[in-house]
């Protein structure tokens, strides 16, 4: 039912598990999780070995084909018995799925099309091989081939099959100390002090990497010290660069990671105002804000482009919406929802909020542009665009700020095949 969500309504994975499994335990909800996440990152992969085995793949329903990728992972990519998969899928269709969506399944067609598919299991185990050397990133990976064309353009094939491999992935659990509380080292002994295994982050001061955590909620004796927030993420706030006592600006704030951290680097001392347009988000940025202890920020829902007589700011942030092809390994439905002439539309509307934040910026004030977008179309391409009018900002070289491997051409760049964190982008400005 997740699946049908997610694929049919357009729910996002995370919403979709968390209304469908409240009930569960810990133990069902994690199966829960790893199928449906699962299924997610290999869709095309499942999708291509069922259409040699099922007529009329197009016409078969949502609801049998989800229930197929369901049994196929599982006996591919899980340690389930094939036949506990088998069974299991065949009982579900007799069921129709859930009620509400009143159809009759297909138990005959689902029984057969396993059956013959554990026949000639060994002769379609991923990887597939394949003679097209896209064809055969793409179906392996699950990544559409119109991402695996550019990406071989810009880091060849071993390197498109490594970012595409690295997104199928599954990230590590990262999480921000609140250093108004407490430092990291303190925070990591207190995990290890309730066997919790726990490393300090590779590149973040902030950062900590969970091992073997299965739920954040398992955490939730140290509620109000940390903030989950990628690494990639996190260094954003440190190319910023905030100063305790200057008025800073998020333009585009929700969830709030980096609003807090943000405020976190200024000790909260100074003014952070976070913008935010959507009214469901607001409650979260809200409940991140005050569970941090944090008093420096203050949220206004709005538009930012419509948002007037707020000021001029020392320091602005815009982290801004965009394809969110750098976060496909949190995120494995984005590989679908995209398409290449999208990418355009995302850069036009992100040059809108870059030069409506560079009117508010004092002189000499910085500007922070950064998207969790792999894509050049969302950053050097946008950043080209924007500077074409906005005569009076320069670039400040991220290599002043970041190690040398996170400096590309005087930008912020981070890769999951190369760094093992999220695909992000990261530019500053200064106003001249």
């Amino acid at each position: 039912m997740a699946l049908l969500e997610i694929s049919g309504k357009g729910s996002r994975p995370k919403n979709a598990i968390e209304a469908l499994a409240r009930s569960l335990d810990r133990r069902d909800r994690a199966f829960m999780m790893e199928l449906v996440y699962g299924v997610l990152r290999f869709r095309d992969t499942l999708d291509w070995i069922l259409k040699h085995f099922l007529r009329n793949f197009s016409m078969s329903g949502d609801f049998t084909i989800n229930n197929l990728r369901t049994a196929l992972f599982q006996i591919y990519f899980m340690r389930v018995p094939d036949w506990a998969a088998v069974n299991e899928s065949v009982e579900i269709e007799k069921k129709g799925g859930i009620p509400a969506i009143r159809r009759t399944g297909r138990p005959t067609v689902v029984n057969g099309v396993l059956r013959n598919i554990l026949r000639r299991k060994n002769d379609f185990t991923p990887p597939l091989e394949l003679d097209d050397p896209v064809a055969a990133i793409s179906v392996n990976t699950s990544h559409p081939q119109w991402m695996v064309k550019r990406w071989m353009k810009r880091f060849g094939g071993r390197g498109a099959a490594l970012l595409a491999e690295a997104n199928n992935q599954i990230p590590p659990m990262t999480i921000r100390v609140n250093g108004l509380r407490i430092t990291r080292d303190q925070l990591i002994r207190k995990f290890n002090e309730n066997e919790i295994i726990s490393t300090p982050a590779n590149f973040s001061p902030d950062g900590i990497i969970m091992k073997e955590l299965h739920s954040y909620s398992d955490l939730s004796f140290v509620s109000g010290l940390f903030a989950v927030q990628d690494e990639a993420s996190q260094l954003i706030a440190y190319l910023l660069d905030p100063k305790p006592g200057e008025r800073i600006l998020d333009a585009c704030a929700a969830p709030g990671g980096k609003t807090t951290h943000i405020a976190q680097l200024m000790g909260d001392k100074g003014e952070v105002i976070a913008v935010e347009k959507d009214p469901e988000r607001i409650s979260r940025l809200e409940e991140n804000i005050n569970d941090l202890g944090i008093r420096s920020v203050k949220i206004i829902n709005a538009d930012f482009n419509r948002v007037k007589n707020i000021g001029t700011f020392d320091r602005i942030l815009v982290d801004a919406p965009c394809s969110s092809m750098g976060v496909i390994r949190r995120n494995p439905d984005v590989k679908y929802r995209h398409r290449a002439g999208d990418l355009a539309g995302y850069r036009s509307k992100q040059v809108e909020l870059l030069l409506a934040a560079s009117s508010l910026l004092k002189k000499k004030g910085i500007l922070v542009y950064s998207v969790c977008s792999t894509e050049p179309e969302e950053g050097e391409e946008a950043v080209a665009e924007f500077l074409k009018t906005a005569k009076e900002m320069s670039i400040i070289d991220a290599g002043s700020v970041y190690p040398g491997d996170f400096a590309d051409k005087g930008f912020y760049r981070t890769y999951p095949h190369k760094h093992n964190m999220d695909g992000f982008f990261g530019v500053k400005f200064c106003k001249k």
